[in-house]
């Protein structure tokens, strides 16, 4: 689900003091997406919204998650919205950021 290799680079590219607040500000940004998902709201511009998460998702290496977006927004740009499932965006995401977290505290990342 997650592409550490990914997290890592991202990591030595930022350094260690402003990772912490990149991640934070990706979870920030990213929870108020889902969330509005969540609520039903962000519907009309669901593309956009799934764009969004998928390059998020991707800079922070939640490579299962920035798929699944990428395939949301294919089929969103195809008028083919009935063969997603939104749910599947919010449990994957939900599942990456406890690996996520899980990870991150075992490769000390987030020290």
């Amino acid at each position: 689900m997650i592409c550490w290799d990914r997290v890592g680079r991202l990591r030595e590219e930022v350094g260690a003091e402003d990772f912490l607040e990149v991640v934070d500000i990706f979870l920030e940004e990213v929870d108020e997406v889902i969330e509005r998902l969540r609520q039903g709201g962000g519907a009309e511009n669901l593309e956009s919204e799934l764009h969004f998460l998928k390059g998020s998702a991707l800079n922070l290496g939640f490579k299962a998650l920035s798929e699944l977006c990428a395939r949301g927004e294919r089929l969103a740009r195809e008028n083919r919205l009935g063969e997603f499932d939104l749910d599947e965006v919010f449990s994957t995401y939900d599942i990456s950021m406890a690996e996520f977290m899980a990870g991150s505290a075992q490769r000390n990342f987030a020290a």
